[in-house]
């Protein structure tokens, strides 16, 4: 039979499982893990949403940076033929732009949306001299927000 205080010493030794007596020990638990759980988690729910926050401001951007992406290719196929509608396609592009701009507080973000811009004002350029643009930079910016968006 254990006395009292080997209880306790027992309980000490050996925090998780049944005692080597026969008798059964209370075991004490302690709180930390529990405590320690709901942090780690609590931390990983809050970087999470930042995470998700960017990830979903993302995919948002993707789809409008496609569909400028797209505006620009029509704009250049047809600039010859119809130039009002290649400037038409050109501001289109601009409304998506200030969509993007609007929607993420993310500086890489903007950079890359800045690049664009500069992109669209050359093809708006080309576009009012009467040559067809070069739709390249809108490219290399489309990738490098891309890279931005997955990385």
């Amino acid at each position: 039979m254990l006395y009292a205080s080997e209880e306790v010493r027992a309980a000490r030794v050996k925090p998780r499982g049944p005692s080597i007596a026969k008798e059964e020990v209370p075991v004490r638990r302690s709180p930390v893990l529990p405590v320690l759980g709901a942090a780690v988690f609590a931390a990983t729910v809050l970087t999470g949403c930042s995470a998700v926050d960017k990830a979903v401001s993302c995919a948002n951007t993707a789809v409008t940076v496609a569909e400028a992406a797209d505006d620009l290719q029509k704009a250049v196929s047809g600039a010859s033929e119809d130039p009002a509608q290649a400037k038409e396609s050109i501001d289109r592009i601009d409304k998506n732009l200030e969509k993007i701009d609007q929607s993420t507080g993310d500086a890489d973000v903007d950079k890359a949306v800045g690049h664009m811009n500069s992109a669209v004002e050359d093809a708006q350029k080309a576009v009012d001299a009467g040559r067809e643009p070069d739709v390249r930079p809108v490219g290399e910016a489309a990738d490098e927000l891309t890279k931005v968006c997955t990385g």
